[in-house]
């Protein structure tokens, strides 16, 4: 019986061990790699939020459609080579964030719903007129711990930390 719980034991240190170092190291790469995408295609596409600005939540709405895209599309270019570093995580993930609510509200949410059943068929990753939130709310979800508990071990921002509680 010792035996089997000392492996389980050391199973479970190793389990711990590997788990503050890459749950945060995973969520930072795929939504990088996500966000990327996206400020690449805006970046080499043309600006269409002129027929979506009117869904914009405030104060977005009252941004001209050309400075609208070029923050849309910076921030997706930007905040994304941050979150691999792993430097400024919370600035940026809360960047991301904000841009994310911004994009659910102008374009995934449904432009018409009176039951909470309506709003559900919205959540799904192809739009069949009923919106198409699931994929952007899914990155919230994902950005929340770094915003929370910022990029954990294997980051730049750990090492400034480390480094500005060496100096007190």
């Amino acid at each position: 019986m010792s035996i089997a719980g000392g492996a389980i034991g050391r199973a479970i240190s190793v389990l711990n061990w590997f788990g503050a170092w890459l749950p945060q190291l995973a969520l930072r790469m795929l939504l990088a790699w996500e966000f990327w995408e996206a400020g690449v295609e805006k970046y080499r596409g043309a600006n269409w939020f002129a027929d979506i600005q009117e869904r914009f939540p405030f104060p977005f709405s009252v941004v001209s459609v050309d400075v609208s895209w070029k923050l849309a599309t910076w921030t997706e270019l930007l905040a994304p080579i941050l979150l691999v570093l792993g430097l400024g995580t919370r600035i940026a993930g809360t960047a991301l964030a904000i841009l994310t609510v911004v994009a659910i509200a102008a374009v995934h949410w449904p432009s018409q719903w009176q039951t909470v059943g309506d709003l559900l068929k919205g959540y799904v990753i192809s739009d069949d007129g009923y919106g198409n939130f699931k994929l952007p709310l899914l990155f919230l979800a994902m950005l929340l711990p770094l915003i929370l508990s910022g990029p954990g071990r294997l980051s730049i921002d750990r090492l400034i930390e480390r480094w500005y509680a060496a100096r007190r």
